[in-house]
């Protein structure tokens, strides 16, 4: 249904998730059970609460001036696109108040979306976790191909991406690995607006004891930022903009 949908929160002024400072909505609803979550609680869709479009462009509306100077809206999760008909209003309420507009996905689900669908979304955020299938599929539970076949997509329909990736020692880091990820992201030409490498963290760790789920990375350290900058180094060699 377009009009309803499970929000697990909403965060105003946010600076990391688009350009410029932006509200953030979270949805709830993820198929991916990636062993680096921070947010576990975003998995289950309906542990967020319903809402109607209209509710939740009520917490953009009073916002709607600032926005447009400063940032714009995103919407995040969770994966969004687990809730594409309620997120694709939002984003056409959003374009239609004039505010830019950011999808943060990894593209699993986006073979069920028709292209016109993007057609709102002025940025995609697009999280590719890992490189090498056999390591993405122990990573996060679901293959790559989507995510790799998404990217094109984007390419195909000119929309302009931020490729996001978590550098987690012992399970990202590798040379090679990130090689040919960097290999692949360079092919996508100036789609490609700028690539994040986003340090691994425990800030999370506690919502996985809290739900009772075995976190897997607990022992594991955030990266050095000697190790940070190789892979940013890896990436920046082809030309890419990198943070």
């Amino acid at each position: 249904m377009n009009d309803c949908g499970y929000l697990h929160s909403v965060e105003s002024g946010a600076a990391a998730d688009g350009p410029g400072v932006r509200l953030v909505f979270f949805l709830s609803g993820c198929q991916f059970r990636c062993l680096y979550c921070h947010n576990p609680d975003t998995w289950k869709l309906h542990h967020g609460r319903p809402v109607t479009v209209d509710q939740a462009m009520a917490e953009v509306e009073p916002l709607a001036g600032f926005l447009r100077l400063t940032g714009g809206v995103t919407i995040s999760g969770g994966e969004p696109l687990m809730q594409a008909a309620f997120a694709g209003a939002l984003f056409r309420r959003c374009r239609a108040l004039g505010l830019h507009t950011a999808l943060d996905t990894q593209g699993f689900l986006h073979a069920d979306v028709s292209d016109d669908w993007f057609d709102p979304v002025d940025l995609v955020l697009l999280d590719i976790k890992h490189s090498d299938p056999a390591r993405y599929q122990a990573l996060t539970g679901q293959p790559l191909q989507p995510t790799l076949d998404f990217a094109r997509r984007l390419v195909r329909l000119g929309k302009k991406m931020w490729i996001r990736y978590v550098l987690v020692p012992g399970w990202t880091d590798d040379i090679a690995d990130v090689e040919r990820l960097a290999d692949f992201v360079a092919t996508l030409g100036d789609a490609v607006e700028r690539v994040d490498i986003l340090p691994f963290h425990q800030l999370g760790a506690h919502k996985w004891a809290e739900l009772g789920l075995d976190y897997r990375l607990a022992d594991t350290c955030p990266p050095s930022p000697a190790l940070l900058a190789r892979v940013q180094r890896q990436f920046a060699d082809r030309g890419l903009t990198v943070y």
